[in-house]
Formats: C-alpha cells, structure tokens, sequence
C-alpha cells in the first residue's frame, strides 16, 4: 500500500507541475503580448516624430524629379511605405522605402527597395538600417536617407546616359512601353509575323491574354 501510496503522489505531483507549467506558460504569454502591444503604440508615436527626418527628403526627391514621378511620397501609419513611380522611354523603375519593428518590435528596420525592368546595368537594389527602438540615431538615419537618395539619383541617371550609345538599337515592349536593347528582352513572341520583346514572363503573357 505504501509503495502504491507513493507512487499516485507522484503522479499527482507531475500532473500538477505540468498544470502550473501551462499557467506560467500562458501568464507569460499574456505579458508578452501586452508588452508587445505597448511597444507598438510606442513605435506609432516615435515614427510619427520621426516624419520630420524623411519627409522633407522625399519631397525634394519629387519635386526635382517634378512629371518623371508618377506618386507622391506618402507614410500612412498603417503601411509605412513610400512608393515612387518614375516615367522612362527605357525602363519600368520603381523606388520603395518602407519601415517596420522586427517580429519583437523591439527594433525598427528601414528599408530601401529599387526595381529597374529591364536590367541593364549593376546597381544597388536593396539596403537596410535598423535601430533599437529606444535609441534612433536621427542624424544616422537622415544620413542613410540621403546616401540611398543619391544612390538613386546616379543610378536613374547612369541608365538615361546610355540612352546615346543605344540610340538605333532598341525596342519598345508593347505593354510596359519602355525601350530597351533586344539583348536584355526577359521574353519574346511571334505576332502577326513580326517578333515582339518584353521586358519579362508577366508582360508577355498579359499581352497574350489581351490578344487572344
């Protein structure tokens, strides 16, 4: 009896330190997700300071770019994103930057996303700056914003200046409407007896369901 005695406390003992371990489990998520929370409103408040550092840099961007940007910048609470659309007889460009906590939000990431159709030449396409959300280094981060800028404004020139040595050697895509040289077409179709080049797979095969 003794040993049987001994043996259901034991059982007892591991079913109630398993319960406890759930509740501890759930109690600490619970803080966990509150923490997280207050984290979040906290992240609101320092982006909407933090407005001043980027959008007076963003606004430049636009307006010395004046007709070639198709949207103005705009940073919206909920999506945190710029987004540009630049007019080009030689590519489709599109410039993204965008913030974001990490998972924990614990840190914010900043990020710079540039897309050029067709490719025709090396450029920066994606950089990141992250700062724990307690310390942002605005002077860092107005840097960081200037620097991709730049970065931008000499690789949209770059490709401009190639537009003399390609001059008698391009082809227009029939739904981007951007021309570019026929090596870099991404796909190429037979129509009506004529070849047409496009900067890549999705435009060929808009074209296709337009013209079936």
């Amino acid at each position: 009896m003794a040993a049987r005695g001994s043996l259901t406390d034991r059982i007892d003992a591991e079913i109630d330190a398993a319960f406890q371990r759930v509740e501890q489990l759930k109690t600490q998520n619970v803080e966990e997700f509150q923490g997280r929370q207050q984290r979040l409103e906290k992240l609101d408040g320092i982006l909407e300071e933090l407005r001043e550092v980027w959008r007076p840099r963003l606004e430049a961007l636009a307006k010395k770019f004046g007709e070639r940007v198709n949207v103005k910048p705009e940073i919206e609470p909920g999506r945190r994103s710029a987004k540009f659309k630049f007019k080009s007889e030689l590519a489709s460009i599109d410039l993204r930057f965008a913030v974001a906590p990490d998972s924990d939000v614990r840190n914010v990431v900043f990020t710079y996303d540039l897309d050029v159709l067709p490719i025709l030449m090396k450029f920066d396409s994606h950089d990141t700056i992250e700062f724990p959300l307690d310390s942002i280094d605005k002077t860092a981060l107005g840097k960081w914003f200037d620097d991709r800028i730049i970065e931008f404004v000499k690789t949209y020139l770059s490709l401009h200046e190639t537009q003399y040595y390609l001059k008698g050697h391009l082809v227009e895509a029939p739904i981007a409407k951007v021309q570019f040289p026929k090596y870099a077409a991404g796909a190429t179709c037979e129509h009506r007896g004529k070849t047409l080049y496009f900067i890549d797979e999705a435009t060929l095969k808009e074209f296709q369901q337009k013209n079936k």
